[in-house]
């Protein structure tokens, strides 16, 4: 097969695939190819607000929060932005709004929190996704960037980065060497209220391309600067920013984890992916000290390990969970993100669990995999307030 006919094959599959994608959306998501969240029970919303079930009724009954709409069997029904006006007449009322405006306050500082690894399949942009969502949906400001190329991120939040970016509108445009944009100019809303996106795509590639030609010519800001300058433009409208990073480590990663307060680093407990694990730390390690060589103050509030798609009845898994928390301690998360059909069976259509809600599969499944997604977000959301200094 020569050169010429390969190149046009290839071609040929990229269009084929790029047709087979679109029409998949627009099946999904029709009829204006939009994601929409949909609405929450009392119990989850209850959750959602920090307060037990009985509680939230007895607040209705009394006028004291906003109403909302019933479903067909007279149950109330919660949108997210329903969430967030029960938030701010319960701050309304109380002494301390904290307890329900959980967002940085005075002088706390923006976490940008990188979620990182070397090895595809470790279900980092799984992770990012639903730290993200669960945060949003626990009345903070969250911005998420999608540094991979391939975009996954930025296609569950109901993107179609082949279609809509085709041009420009990825995070890409805002660190560019040669005329970037205001980062405000690449922020999306997305369908989760509180819930922003700088949208990756395959344009990201022309970063890593572009970058050591940019070094030679000596381009101001550098590469590792330029993602954390385009964060800090945007600083007052957010608490939170979570990055998903590429499967490799190239300019695109180094620049996340300069702009980053905090890393997190998803690991499946087996030894392919821990021997990875190891040559990623000793690379990354080696990089970031050439980044402080330059001048760079690198100062992490903190760096843990996520146990991901964990399946503890699995003797050699969690024999290698253990040899994770025997060598690194504190530093691994004790909660881990489960291995769970229900998380699978929603990634089939680009959807989390928050969207699909829990009808729409095995209770008890359903309910086990949001159990493992509350209890990593809870103990991130200490993290967070520590950094913050929140007792």
């Amino acid at each position: 097969m020569t050169a010429e006919r390969v190149f046009a094959e290839l071609q040929g599959d990229a269009s084929t695939l790029h047709d087979s994608i679109r029409r998949h959306m627009e099946r999904n998501f029709a009829p204006d190819a939009r994601k929409h969240l949909r609405a929450f029970s009392s119990t989850e919303a209850a959750e959602f607000l920090g307060l037990a079930p009985g509680h939230l009724r007895k607040l209705h009954a009394e006028d004291k929060i906003p109403d909302v709409t019933l479903d067909e069997r007279g149950r109330k029904l919660y949108t997210a932005e329903d969430l967030a006006n029960v938030r701010l007449a319960l701050a309304r009322a109380t002494r301390d709004p904290s307890l329900y405006l959980r967002g940085r306050v005075g002088q706390e500082p923006l976490q940008i929190i990188s979620c990182v690894s070397f090895k595809g399949g470790s279900a980092k942009t799984t992770t990012t996704a639903y730290l993200s969502q669960w945060f949003a949906l626990h009345g903070y400001r969250v911005l998420v960037i999608d540094m991979d190329p391939q975009a996954s991120l930025s296609s569950m939040t109901g993107l179609r980065p082949e279609i809509d970016f085709s041009s420009q509108g990825t995070i890409y445009d805002a660190i560019r060497y040669e005329d970037p944009l205001p980062m405000e100019q690449v922020i999306r809303k997305t369908y989760f209220h509180g819930l922003d996106i700088a949208a990756g795509g395959l344009i990201l590639s022309e970063y890593e391309t572009e970058t050591p030609y940019a070094l030679r010519r000596g381009a101001e800001p550098p590469f590792y600067l330029r993602l954390r300058e385009a964060i800090l433009s945007v600083e007052a409208n957010y608490d939170l920013v979570f990055i998903d990073c590429p499967p490799q480590l190239g300019f695109l990663t180094l620049s996340a984890l300069v702009a980053s307060s905090s890393i997190i680093i998803p690991v499946v407990p087996n030894f392919i992916d821990v021997a990875s694990l190891a040559q990623f730390l000793t690379m990354t390690a080696s990089l970031l000290d050439t980044i402080r060589d330059a001048g760079m103050t690198l100062d992490y509030a903190f760096l843990r390990y996520l146990i991901a798609r964990f399946e503890p009845s699995d003797g050699p898994q969690a024999q290698v969970a253990g040899l994770l928390r025997a060598n690194f301690g504190k530093r691994v998360m004790t909660q881990a993100f489960l291995k769970s059909t229900a998380i699978s069976d929603a990634g089939l259509t680009h959807q989390t669990l928050f969207e699909v809600g829990r009808g729409s599969m095995i209770r008890n499944t359903y309910d086990r995999a949001m159990e493992s997604v509350n209890a990593v977000a809870r103990e991130l959301e200490q993290e967070v307030h520590t950094a913050w200094g929140r007792s």
